[in-house]
């Protein structure tokens, strides 16, 4: 199974896999982790991944278009690190997830779907999130750790990854794994049973956000998602009408 970090901090990523039993999965080829520096999509010479807020308010937004050809070249990097052993094109399950404000809450019970995928893309916010037109168009789900605020994406993408991994068959002791059998098998059976309201909690602080409502930032116009015309036109009734229309708590 492997692992994408899409991140500023990249380094964050490297020490808290180092040691005991995820470093060891890395080693027997059980896992894969790799940890990609967000900028290194940005196409100008200042390597820009955030702007301005349309219809204003504080802080920085990360850009939908940087977001977006970080995601697509991860997704390739991901599937040409695949064997093909038939002659035949490679292809991966994927999974997108956004570390989010908005999330579901991550349980025992999402890590063990979570595993049944061949590669997960961890998305880590930053400043004030990201456009919105990420979580509309480019994402798969958003994930939170729990109801509190972190600095940013990278502590919810490990605990993640930590608490999937151990799913994966050789990851953990065998002695280990027979002492957990009890809790996944009573997670399983969850999964198995729960309705489609199951995935509308709505918790949680998992990465420095003032906002609950939509942002937005530059390009105005992406693949056709244009940034809502009330945001531009500079009429601020008109910008916190909208902005209270559209609060998460309203939603």
């Amino acid at each position: 199974m492997r692992f994408d970090i899409i991140t500023l901090f990249p380094k964050m990523i490297e020490s808290p896999f180092a040691e005991s039993i995820i470093s060891r999965a890395m080693k027997d080829g059980k896992i894969q982790i790799e940890a990609h520096q967000l900028r290194d999509w940005a196409c100008d010479k200042h390597h820009t991944t955030d702007d301005t807020p349309y219809g204003g308010g504080p802080g920085m937004v990360l850009k939908v278009d940087v977001v977006d050809r970080a995601i697509e070249s991860t997704k390739n990097l991901s599937v040409s690190a695949r064997p093909s052993l038939d002659g035949k094109p490679k292809t991966k399950n994927s999974r997108i997830v956004m570390l989010s404000a908005s999330g579901e809450r991550f349980t025992q019970q999402k890590a063990i779907e979570l595993s049944k995928y061949e590669n997960i893309i961890l998305l880590c916010g930053h400043y004030e999130g990201f456009d919105h037109r990420v979580h509309e168009h480019l994402i798969d789900e958003e994930i939170s750790i729990g109801d509190y605020v972190l600095t940013g994406g990278e502590i919810p993408a490990m605990v993640i990854i930590d608490a999937v991994a151990r799913m994966i068959p050789g990851v953990i002791k065998e002695e280990s794994s027979m002492s957990e059998s009890l809790m996944n098998q009573d997670a399983r059976n969850k999964i198995q049973e729960k309705d489609q309201n199951l995935n509308e909690s709505l918790s949680i602080c998992t990465q420095s956000s003032n906002y609950d409502y939509p942002v937005y930032t530059r390009p105005v116009e992406y693949k056709g998602w244009r940034v809502p015309e009330v945001l531009q036109n500079g009429n601020h009734a008109e910008i916190e009408k909208w902005r209270d229309s559209h609060r998460k708590n309203n939603l």
